[in-house]
C-alpha cells in the first residue's frame, strides 16, 4: 500500500506529525506499545490505547486488533490505532514511508528496508545510514531542521524553556511503584502542593509541584513506575490553560519538516 505512512509511535510529537498528514489527507497508521507513557494524554493517539477511541483537534484515533482492520478505519476518515511495538506488521502492509516518532533516542528496530522513504525524529538514528533522513527536535534555532547526512543534536535531557523555566518544569517519580493522581492535567497548582503520589507498598511518596503553573502533562492514573521515570510536566504561564489540550509549536513545526520531505519524495515516485 505505497501510499500508506506507518508512525512508530503516539505520544504528543508524534501525533503533531499525525496530524499535519492526516490533514493533508494521507492515509496513517500509528503503531504503538501495549502500555504506552505520555504525560500529554490530551493530545496523544496512544491514548486510543487504553480508551478505544481517541480525538485530537477534530482527527479521531481507534484502536485496531490488527492491520486487516485498518483499512476500514482509514475509509471513514479515522487514523487506526495498533499496538505492535515491534513493527511486525509493516512486513505485510508494506508503506511507502515509515517515520519513527517514538523519541526512544535510540533505534528501535527501524531501518531502510522498512519502506521507500524513512524517517526518524530526533537523536539515535544516522541519516543516510540506519534512515534516510533525522529531523532536528532540539528547541533553538535548528528545530525541525531536516539531515540527510548525519544526526540530530545529542539528547541534554534537559527540557527547553517555557516561561523561562526548564528542568524545573518537569516532574520524575522519586520511587518505585504505582502512580496515582491527585490533580488533573489543566489544573492550577501551586509551587510545593501534591499533584499526585507513588504508592510503593511500604508507603505513599508525595509527588509536589515544582513550581506554580498549569499540569500541562501528568501520567496516567495507575502507571507503574520507577524511580526517575518522567510523571508530569507544569507549564508556568498561567494564561496557557489551552495549550494542554492543543498540539504544540514544537510539534508543529517537526511535523511541516516530515511532510516537506513526503511531498518532495511523492514528486520523485
Amino acid at each position: 500500500m505505497e501510499e500508506l505512512i506507518v508512525v512508530r509511535g503516539g505520544g504528543d510529537l508524534a501525533t503533531g506529525t499525525i496530524h499535519r498528514l492526516w490533514s493533508a489527507g494521507f492515509p496513517v497508521l500509528v503503531l504503538e506499545t501495549e502500555h504506552p507513557a505520555a504525560i500529554r494524554r490530551q493530545v496523544s493517539l496512544c491514548e486510543a490505547v487504553y480508551e478505544g477511541e481517541t480525538c485530537v483537534e477534530g482527527m479521531t484515533g481507534v484502536l485496531i486488533q490488527s492491520w486487516e482492520e485498518a483499512e476500514k478505519i482509514l475509509s471513514s476518515g479515522k487514523v487506526p490505532v495498533l499496538a505492535d511495538e515491534r513493527a511486525e506488521c509493516v512486513q505485510r502492509c508494506r508503506p511507502g514511508v515509515v517515520v519513527d516518532a517514538i523519541l526512544a533516542k535510540k533505534n528501535l528496530g527501524t531501518s531502510r528496508s522498512m519502506a521507500p522513504l524513512t524517517i526518524a525524529l530526533g537523536p539515535g538514528f544516522t541519516a543516510g545510514k540506519e534512515v534516510d533522513a533525522v529531523i532536528e527536535t532540539m528547541r533553538g534555532h535548528n528545530l525541525g531542521r531536516i539531515i540527510r547526512q548525519g544526526e540530530a543534536l545529542a539528547n541534554t535531557g534537559i527540557p527547553g524553556l517555557i516561561g523561562g523555566y526548564g528542568a524545573e518544569r518537569v516532574l520524575h517519580a522519586q520511587a518505585q511503584g504505582v502512580f496515582c493522581n491527585v490533580r488533573k492535567i489543566g489544573d492550577y497548582v501551586q509551587k510545593g502542593e501534591v499533584i499526585a503520589s507513588v504508592e510503593t507498598g511500604r508507603e505513599s511518596v508525595p509527588v509536589k509541584a515544582s513550581l506554580s503553573g498549569i499540569i500541562r502533562g501528568l501520567l496516567r492514573d495507575g502507571y507503574p513506575v520507577t524511580e526517575g521515570f518522567k510523571i508530569a510536566d507544569i507549564d508556568p504561564r498561567r494564561g496557557e490553560m489551552a495549550n494542554c489540550f492543543t498540539i504544540s509549536d514544537k510539534a508543529r513545526c517537526i511535523a511541516g519538516s516530515v511532510l516537506e520531505l513526503i511531498c518532495a519524495a511523492q514528486r520523485k515516485w
